[in-house]
């Protein structure tokens, strides 16, 4: 009997949210969270649930703009280590992006492992921007290398973390942001305090941060204030900024 091969897996976009526009200026790539180790593939709708709300209010957004929005289908619900499945799945959507629509900016907006992803992802030529909200880091050990910020230089990057968040160490987070704030002017980090790794307690809040990043960033749209503050505050202040109960429903366009 023949021996039969083992399919390659492969990584896929998800069809775009929402109705694609008849014309893409930009993208966003949506990016699941995983597990730390895990050769297992993802299973596609839970997988995914962390990131479509968000998904959905971008692409309600950005329409009128042209931007289009997918979710990453992953290969492996695992990192893998030094493999770094996830970064790799990634940086391959991004390239996607580029042979689908052409030269158009690409924000990658990741959750927990995903937002590890997106930020290690981030040195593709075609991203311009990184949301990482509530990002496992992994933690620092003086017999490994410190996870890499040099590829966040020359793209805008928020990272929201929630100060109760048992998952996922948020010291981790500002940790690496302050590193990458030494070459990199265009990081901010936000703190919801007394929120945990899912960030429920002010969901509304933290879509309307990621909302008013992301659209400041593909699109030139005028960042609210706090945004602003952040991004032009030293740190630590632009990197332990609090985010305001509320935040959303008056924002200054």
């Amino acid at each position: 009997m023949a021996h039969q091969a083992t399919p390659v897996r492969r990584a896929r976009l998800g069809r775009a949210l929402g109705p694609e526009p008849t014309a893409v200026s930009g993208a966003v790539l949506l990016l699941p969270g995983g597990d730390e180790m895990s050769s297992r593939r993802p299973l596609p709708v839970m997988a995914t649930a962390s990131v479509r709300a968000l998904g959905r209010r971008l692409t309600r957004a950005g329409h009128g703009e042209g931007l289009v929005t997918h979710v990453v289908h992953y290969r492996y619900r695992g990192w893998n280590g030094s493999e770094a499945h996830l970064a790799q799945d990634a940086d391959w959507a991004a390239e996607e992006v580029v042979r689908r629509y052409g030269d158009v900016p690409v924000c990658l907006v990741g959750v927990g492992m995903g937002g590890r992803a997106a930020l290690r992802a981030s040195g593709h030529t075609a991203v311009n921007s990184v949301v990482a909200l509530s990002p496992w880091l992994p933690e620092e050990d003086v017999a490994a290398p410190p996870e890499p910020v040099k590829q966040l230089a020359g793209r805008r990057v928020l990272i929201v973390h929630g100060t109760n968040d048992e998952r996922t160490d948020p010291e981790l987070s500002f940790r690496l942001a302050a590193r990458a704030k030494k070459a990199n002017r265009d990081i901010c980090r936000f703190e919801v305090h007394s929120d945990g790794h899912a960030l429920h307690q002010y969901r509304s809040e933290v879509h309307a941060l990621a909302e008013d990043f992301v659209m400041g960033s593909l699109f030139g749209r005028a960042f609210s204030r706090p945004v602003q503050d952040a991004l032009a505050a030293p740190p630590p202040l632009g990197l332990r900024m609090p985010l305001a109960a509320g935040f959303g429903r008056s924002l200054r366009r």
